[in-house]
This record gives C-alpha cells, sequence and structure tokens, in this order.
C-alpha cells in the first residue's frame, strides 16, 4: 500500500460500523479517567461494543477519599 486511499481500497473502511450491545455487555463501576475505566473502554473497542453504558458509574460518591461539601462550589 502506498497511502491510504490504497489501503481503504484494500482493506475497506469502518465508516458503517455499528456497535452491537451483546449480552455480556455490562456496566463497569470503574471510576472516570481511571486506569481500570480505560481497560475497559479499550476492551469494548476491541469487541467491538458500543463505548459507553448507560449505567456506568457517573460519579465519585463511594470513592474512599472522597469529600464532597456545598461550601466548596
Amino acid at each position: 500500500m502506498r497511502n491510504v486511499f490504497d489501503a481503504i481500497l484494500e482493506c475497506g473502511h469502518d465508516e458503517d460500523f455499528e456497535p452491537v450491545a451483546t449480552p455480556d455487555f455490562q456496566p463497569t463501576d470503574a471510576p472516570a479517567g481511571s486506569q481500570a475505566k480505560l481497560e475497559v473502554l479499550a476492551e469494548r473497542i476491541r469487541r467491538g461494543l458500543p463505548l459507553w453504558h448507560k449505567d456506568d458509574r457517573s460519579d465519585y460518591g463511594s470513592l474512599s477519599g472522597y469529600r464532597y461539601s456545598k461550601s466548596n462550589d
């Protein structure tokens, strides 16, 4: 292959790719930005699953060391 256009002609492209949520597509409790969350997202991509699950952790409330106070706003 000489360039990206030759690669597309030879291998195809992923413009029409639609991830499929199979029964093993499970939410994660890993916090956003953590190494664990990044590993979950990478595995989802490798398996052709959607990137985000509607029940993935969306807060940090129950994590050790977390402290929230309205006065910190």
